[in-house]
């Protein structure tokens, strides 16, 4: 008895991030008058850029830091992609270019966290002005032809061939399945690996648990440090990809605006503890759908849209309430 007590405690802390989106889904069923395959797929498509950038905040929060510069990075990169394609006509070179550009910005606050020991919260608070203000300058001065015609906006030339194939891989389907969404299953597949098998993920978890212990035990805390937030760039760099094939377009004074609190809230919706040391990948998957379904609630209910951010806000407590009332749930099955 003690055992299965003992389990069903664990399952609960664990997987609470599956309890929640399956809560939060089973709401949005009973509001849309009934669920069609279209729709759920549609949730899976409109999570893949918030879920890519959300993997990286989570791999950033277990170590117990945080990156506030996610949004403005996306802006920025994306905007810049878009010239870039608007130049060359290659869909692999602006691939290249949101990886390295992403891994890049990255690279900044790695370098300032890690090595400079700036806090980072200070650092990407910076860095998410700086981006922001970069994205939006550069718009005004590149020359128009590259920007797309747009007086304040990136956009893409669809007078070039290759077009036609970005835009449709955007929002094209692999047997009815959104291929962003694919994209987005397969991240998380391969972070979920490299967090759970890898020595990468072991230390990344190592730091978070206890940063001195971690040193101690022979692990470079500041490479490791630095080399997260590479990563986290790097995904940043994908999501804008997959926003400009979405969407043929960047503005850069609302592109990725608030997505820091939506990705920080889909990491900790996925069960990523913010003082770090805990939690899973898989569970930012969740996290990022269960936040655009609260989205199609609202739209559902027809509500005003002012609203959204509130009921995310509190839906974002009640979750950290749940992930403090799991250990002493855990402790309570295993008297």
């Amino acid at each position: 008895m003690v055992s299965s007590k003992n389990s069903v405690g664990r399952i609960i802390s664990q997987y609470s991030f599956v309890i929640v989106f399956i809560a939060i889904f089973a709401v949005y069923a009973v509001v849309s008058n009934g669920l069609t395959w279209n729709g759920v797929m549609n949730i899976l498509r409109h999570s893949a850029v918030i879920g890519i950038i959300g993997i990286g905040m989570g791999m950033v929060c277990i170590t117990g830091e945080i990156d506030l510069s996610v949004g403005s990075m996306l802006a920025l990169i994306s905007g810049f992609a878009v010239v870039i394609f608007n130049i060359t006509g290659s869909i692999a070179v602006s691939l290249l270019f949101c990886l390295g550009f992403g891994a890049l910005c990255g690279a900044i606050n790695g370098v300032l966290v890690g090595y400079v020991k700036m806090p980072a919260f200070i650092v990407t608070l910076a860095t998410m002005l700086i981006y922001r203000s970069f994205a939006q300058y550069f718009c005004q001065i590149i020359p128009k032809d590259l920007c797309g015609g747009g007086s304040s906006v990136y956009r893409m030339i669809n007078s070039k061939d290759s077009y036609q194939s970005f835009y449709g891989f955007g929002n094209g389907k692999i047997a009815t399945v959104p291929i962003v969404g694919v994209v987005l299953i397969l991240v998380v597949v391969l972070f979920t690996y490299i967090t759970t098998s890898t020595k990468f993920g072991k230390k990344v978890y190592a730091i978070g648990s206890n940063e001195k212990g971690a040193a101690m035990n022979g692990i470079n805390v500041n490479l490791m440090k630095t080399c997260v937030f590479i990563i986290t760039g790097a995904l940043v760099g994908a999501a804008a990809f997959l926003w400009i094939a979405m969407n043929a377009s960047s503005d850069p004074a609302t592109t990725g605006k608030s997505n820091e609190m939506y990705a920080i809230a889909s990491a900790v919706l996925g069960g990523i503890s913010m003082s770090g040391g805990r939690g899973k990948c898989l569970g930012i998957l969740f996290g990022a759908m269960s936040y655009t379904v609260i989205d199609k609630i609202i739209v559902a209910l027809k509500m005003d849209s002012l609203i959204n951010d509130a009921i995310k806000g509190i839906i974002l407590l009640v979750v950290i309430l749940i992930q403090l009332a799991g250990p002493r749930l855990k402790e309570r099955f295993s008297k």
